[in-house]
Order: C-alpha cells, then sequence, then structure tokens
C-alpha cells in the first residue's frame, strides 16, 4: 500500500511539472475553462468541523480557508438516497420533477421494482458482465451539464467518474462525452454502449495498470496511531459489522483475505482506497482528455462512493469512517494540487457537496438515552394487508419500498370504493404501527399544496408516475435496517443537512455564507456563474455571496 501513496504523490509532483503552463495569475476569465464538482457520498455536515483538526492544509481546509463555505445547505425533500441526491444536484430540482425517486423504485405495470440507471437497451462497454448496462434515460429533467454542452453546441467536454454507476451517470447527463464506474467482476472502469462503442485508450491503459490488485494485496490500518482517534468511538465496539474473516470489527484490515472470504472483489469499495482509485481516475481523465484546453468550458464531475459503505458499515462514530475522511482528505489534496498546476487556480471552479447525510446507529443511541429504535418491515406489510384484507376483501398490497406502499390498481378499480378513501384508510390505520409518525397519500400529494414539516419533504420527493400509493414518515432516528451500522433516507438533519463549498475561478477567499439554501439551488448557481440556462425542471434560486464582484445578503 505504500508504493501506492507514493505512487499518487509522484503523479501529483510529475503530472503538475509536466503539464503546467506558465500564466498570469491575475488575469481571470470570464468563464472557467473547467468545472470539477465534487460529491462525496453520505458526508454528513459535521464530519467537516468533527475531524477538521485532523485535516492537513490542502484539502477540505484549502477548500474552506481559500473558498466560500455554505454552512446551511439542506436537502428538501425524502428519500436522501444517492441516486435522487446526485439527480438532485445536477438537475437544480427535486425528484418531483427529476423522476429520480429513489435508488430503486416500483413499477406498477411490470410487477417489477426498477433501477435509477437501469437501461437494458443498452451494452456493457470493457466488461462481459451486465453492469455497464445503464444510462440517464430514467431522468425527466437535464442536467447544468446538459445546458453546458447545449450552449456551447456541444464543444464543451463532459465526464462523470464514481465507483457507483448512478454517481457517474445521473451528474454527466443525458450529452455526455462519458460516465465510467467500477466494476467489480473485472476489477476495472468501465461504461456503457449509451455514450461509446469501445473505452479509449488511456482507460485501457489504466485498466492494465491494475490498481485494485495491489490495493486488494494490502491491509487498511489508521493512518494515525489509533489513540488519536478521539473524535470516535473504540475501535471495538457492538455497533459495526464485523466483516468475514474477522472476529471484531477492528484494525487492521487484511484486504486479501477479505476479499478471499466473501469470494469478490467488491471489498475495495468498503475501504478509503476506493477514493483513492478514484482519485487516480479522475486525474487521467483531465490529462487524458486534455479538459480545460477547448475554448469552452469542460466539466468533470466525481462522486467518492467508498464514505458511503464505509458508513453504512461501520456508522458515523467509527475509527473507520473518521480514517476514511483523513484519506480522502489526502486525495481532495492531491486531486486539487493536480488540476491547479495544470490549469491555473483562476481557470478552474470547484464544488464540493454531499448527496445525503447519515444516521446515528440506533443501537449506539439508545443505549446513551437519545430515543431511537429499529423498524419491523415485516410487520408493517402483515398490518397493511390485513387491514386492507379484512376492510377490502383482498390485501391489494403489491409492494413496500422507500417508505411507500403500492397498491394493485387493477383490484381497487373493481372496488366500489374510492381509490383516494382507500388510500386514507390505510394511512390513517399505519399511524402508530412500527414508529409511523406520520402517513400521506398519492391522491394528498396531487390535491394538497404543503408547506410544512414533513408533508412538503415527501411532496418535494413525490412523481404520480412513479411514486407509491400511502408514504410514511417514521420518527427519528428510527430505520429499517441491521443491529450494526447504519443508513440514510429520512427527512431529518442528519440525513439532510450536508455541506457545500466553492474554490477557485472568481470564488471569494475565506467567506461563510449562513443563510439557508436547499440542494437544488446549486445546479442554479453553476447556471448563472456559466452564464448558461438552468435544467429544464430548475426550481432552485442563485447563491448569493460566492463571486467576488457580488454582495452577500
Amino acid at each position: 500500500m505504500k508504493s501506492l501513496a507514493l505512487h499518487l504523490l509522484f503523479l501529483a509532483v510529475t503530472c503538475s511539472v509536466g503539464y503546467a503552463q506558465k500564466k498570469n495569475e491575475t488575469e481571470v476569465p470570464d468563464k472557467p475553462k473547467l468545472v470539477v464538482g465534487i460529491v462525496v457520498d453520505q458526508m454528513r455536515y459535521d464530519f467537516l468541523t468533527r475531524y477538521w483538526d485532523k485535516y492537513g492544509d490542502d484539502g477540505f481546509k484549502k477548500l474552506v480557508q481559500q473558498g466560500v463555505l455554505c454552512r446551511q445547505l439542506y436537502y428538501n425533500y425524502v428519500p436522501t438516497h444517492t441516486g435522487p441526491g446526485h439527480a438532485s444536484i445536477y438537475t437544480g430540482t427535486s425528484p418531483a420533477m427529476h423522476g429520480i425517486v429513489g435508488n430503486h423504485w416500483y413499477v406498477k405495470d411490470n410487477r417489477a421494482t426498477t433501477y435509477c440507471t437501469q437501461d437494458d437497451k443498452t451494452e456493457s462497454i470493457g466488461t462481459t458482465s451486465p453492469a455497464g448496462k445503464q444510462s440517464p434515460r430514467n431522468l425527466f429533467s437535464s442536467t447544468i451539464t446538459d445546458q453546458l454542452q447545449l450552449t456551447n453546441l456541444g464543444d464543451s467536454k463532459v465526464i462523470g467518474i464514481a465507483l457507483k454507476d448512478r454517481g457517474a451517470i445521473l451528474p454527466a447527463g443525458n450529452m455526455a462525452d462519458a460516465a465510467y464506474w467500477y466494476d467489480d467482476a473485472c476489477r476495472c472502469w468501465i461504461s456503457s454502449s449509451f455514450y461509446m462503442k469501445e473505452l479509449p485508450e488511456w482507460v485501457k491503459r489504466f485498466n492494465d495498470k491494475k490498481y485494485p490488485d495491489q490495493y486488494l494485496s494490502g491491509e487498511w490500518n489508521t493512518l494515525y496511531p489509533i489513540q488519536q482517534y478521539t473524535e470516535s468511538l473504540q475501535d471495538d465496539n457492538p455497533y459495526e459489522t464485523i466483516v468475514k474473516g474477522k472476529t471484531s470489527p477492528t484494525f487492521p484490515y487484511n484486504l486479501k483475505e477479505i476479499a478471499q472470504a466473501y469470494q469478490t472483489s467488491s471489498i475495495l469499495r468498503t475501504t478509503p482506497f476506493g477514493n483513492s482509485l478514484t482519485t487516480l481516475f479522475a486525474i487521467d481523465a483531465v490529462m487524458s482528455e486534455n479538459m480545460g484546453k477547448g475554448k469552452s468550458t469542460d466539466m468533470l464531475c466525481v462522486s467518492f462512493s467508498s464514505t458511503d459503505y464505509v458508513g453504512h458499515s461501520f456508522g458515523p462514530y467509527s475509527v473507520e469512517s473518521e480514517d476514511c475522511y483523513l484519506r480522502l482528505d489526502r486525495d481532495l489534496a492531491t486531486m486539487i494540487t493536480v488540476i491547479e498546476k495544470y490549469l491555473g487556480k483562476e481557470n478552474v471552479l470547484f464544488f464540493l457537496t454531499a448527496d445525503h447525510g447519515v444516521s446515528d446507529v440506533p443501537a449506539h443511541l439508545k443505549d446513551i438515552k437519545i430515543p431511537a429504535g429499529y423498524i419491523n418491515e415485516a410487520v408493517l406489510m402483515n398490518k397493511a394487508k390485513s387491514f386492507c384484507a379484512q376492510h377490502f376483501g383482498d390485501s391489494l398490497v403489491l409492494n413496500y419500498i422507500n417508505n411507500q406502499f403500492y397498491l394493485d390498481d387493477t383490484k381497487i378499480n373493481t372496488l366500489k370504493q374510492d381509490r383516494c378513501e382507500i388510500q386514507k384508510k390505510l394511512a390513517l390505520h399505519l399511524i402508530g404501527t412500527e414508529s409511523v409518525a406520520y402517513a400521506y397519500t398519492y391522491c394528498d400529494m396531487l390535491q394538497q399544496s404543503y408547506v410544512h414539516f414533513p408533508a412538503e419533504y415527501i411532496q418535494h420527493g413525490f412523481h404520480p408516475l412513479r411514486s407509491g400509493d400511502v408514504m410514511l414518515c417514521f420518527k427519528p432516528n428510527y430505520m429499517e435496517f441491521e443491529q450494526r451500522g447504519t443508513t440514510h433516507g429520512e427527512p431529518f438533519s442528519y440525513d439532510a443537512h450536508v455541506p457545500l463549498i466553492w474554490y477557485g475561478w472568481k470564488v471569494k477567499s475565506g467567506n461563510v455564507i449562513d443563510q439557508r439554501y436547499e440542494i437544488t439551488d446549486i445546479a442554479v448557481t453553476l447556471a448563472n456563474m456559466l452564464q448558461v440556462m438552468e435544467p429544464t425542471g430548475a426550481t432552485g434560486k442563485v447563491i448569493k455571496g460566492i463571486i467576488k464582484q457580488e454582495k452577500s445578503e
């Protein structure tokens, strides 16, 4: 692992020296040459502040101290999941308009769930597995990347990169030059026939270097002596997932043995080295594609997925999660430094945010006397089906997903009762069951205009072509999950409050904005900066106080 760390440092130096050009640092163009959008998967806002003293000078601290920090950025809908999050960041609207209502949702016509970027009309590129059968066709709105391409008549270069397919595809949009994601089967970066017929030579060369094999041949130990991880719980605690091949959730992790125990290389995702691999690939993309060197603004969309995998397995107060962020800080420093020296700080606009936050582990909260708990989905399903069978002569329930019940419209149409009444009766019956605090119906979402919490958030996440018939909101800190590890998806601050940082081209230095903004404001702000039309479904507003000539509100 040490050799890869040295290689990353070597790349930062050699690339920056090899590609750097003499520039007049006082000459700032009207538009940036390159926009780098960074999404950190599952980065709750307090991860920025809690680990602050341990971050280096050239990663998160550099972005904040030399850029603009928006301290009050929130998601305004549910479910707060990866697919909707990435879509909302780049479309400037919520699922109510862009249509990505979850990572998965139920399709009544097919009697099956579908994945947010699933596209069976495409073929995998770069792998023999079906992992590449993906595209952005499920998006109903254009993205800021699409609008950039439209304005420049396709002259801009747009690339999306993430371990997760949805983290690369949805930001890159419909007109992207490429989107790349990681396939566990081949341990390589792949794409889809939606974008290309074959991988570019530079991607093939990168894959041939077999970086994943090198990572998985080593171990994951803490970056610093473990006694210094005072922001986290003790390493061995009952709230973390115990991976196969180990008897406790503790460092060090022998990745070769763990990969063999799982008989898959997917374990790489649940280590900080998934982010390091993403960093290497993103830098190679910028250099190999000459991004930022054309006459039009280019855009690189990078999502760091490993923080999410680590967070789910170990929770937000684990040494594993803290170590993942400390290592990500170094990866960010490398990427920012290389790109800055390649193009010049005045030519690159960076922004960093997250696709959602994360809940504390309920078992931990319960042990320290904070209200929390777990939801039994089977109990919910049985209660809903029994009620419908008793009152309507049939269970009616087709599926439960994203805190929503989908009912059988065909059977309802044969009944003499009104569809809205059936929904309403079931919703009222479920309140109080398994910590259900609120319940709303499909008809409520169509007929009402909500301005209060949590109904407003549910309505912003509702789309009539894809959402269910009865939507639930649980009490805070209650979740459908295992007793170890954690998840996200709710409207509460721990899932909704995320960081937003701007840095580089024309951005003020060391400015803090405390006005409340929403995730849908990012793409609209970018459109204003880049002087292009907002995405077609945009509902956000421009964030003031970022650019030097602007005045803060």
